[in-house]
């Protein structure tokens, strides 16, 4: 084993009981890559023209404002789960973490050959949800709907940890619950429709599939290896 840097002595000292050493560069690349594909292609396609998939059953969804509180708060989800499922070793987060990025990389194909959009509600009122509709709605364009990445990774937050030993049976279920109530503030606040949820649920499903059954993950993770040891100096364990 190589002598440790400062950098890795402070780390295993302050964070690495939360985050392993050498999940931490790859859990950053996947949020910089998740950031990059959808703010990416939406400036790339900005002048294109773009598909509405809107069905019968969609337009019979009501609106309803509070569910965007579900909608929002789901990053939190997204932050606690992806931490954990980094903590279940070595080899398995690889295989969750070329996935999420696999399964990004399949997004960033759909959001450039078949862009999409919908028509939004006009929505009213002084009261919190409609502020927070308004506020998302003003972020968030309404673009790069097939797949839904909302959909996706709260589904991956899911299946990360749905076969762990270490996660409590009670927080896999309240995952899985989360995870489609997720799925259905996505229609309640007309930011997705039906089939944004679907081809979110299957591509994660698909990916996931792919990488836990095949070497592929390998190749990523030796290259966050090589990073890691230049940045903390140690060879990482198994655990």
């Amino acid at each position: 084993m190589t002598d440790v840097t400062k950098i890795g002595k402070l780390y295993r000292r302050y964070f690495s009981k939360w985050i392993p050493e050498y999940s931490l560069f790859s859990l950053i690349i996947c949020f910089l890559v998740n950031s990059f594909v959808y703010s990416g292609s939406v400036l790339i396609m900005k002048n294109a023209y773009h598909y509405d998939f809107t069905s019968g059953v969609d337009k019979k969804i009501p609106f309803v404002k509070e569910w965007i509180s579900i909608y929002v708060v789901c990053y939190i989800f997204w932050l606690i789960n992806y931490v954990l499922i980094c903590r279940e070793g070595k080899e398995k987060w690889y295989r969750f973490a070329t996935a999420d990025l696999l399964s990004r990389f399949i997004c960033a194909i759909f959001f450039i050959a078949l862009p999409t959009t919908n028509i939004r509600p006009l929505v009213l009122g002084d009261d919190i949800f409609s502020g927070l509709v308004r506020l998302v709605y003003r972020l968030d364009q309404p673009t790069n709907l097939f797949p839904s990445i909302h959909c996706l990774v709260s589904w991956y937050c899911f299946i990360g940890i749905r076969k762990s030993k270490k996660i409590p049976l009670w927080y896999k279920v309240f995952s899985c619950v989360f995870a489609i109530l997720v799925c259905v503030s996505t229609q309640f606040t007309k930011q997705h429709y039906l089939i944004d949820i679907a081809g979110g649920i299957i591509i994660a499903e698909l990916c996931f599939f792919i990488t836990t059954h095949t070497q592929i993950y390998r190749r990523i993770e030796k290259a966050f290896d090589r990073v890691g040891r230049r940045v903390f100096g140690v060879t990482y364990n198994n655990e």
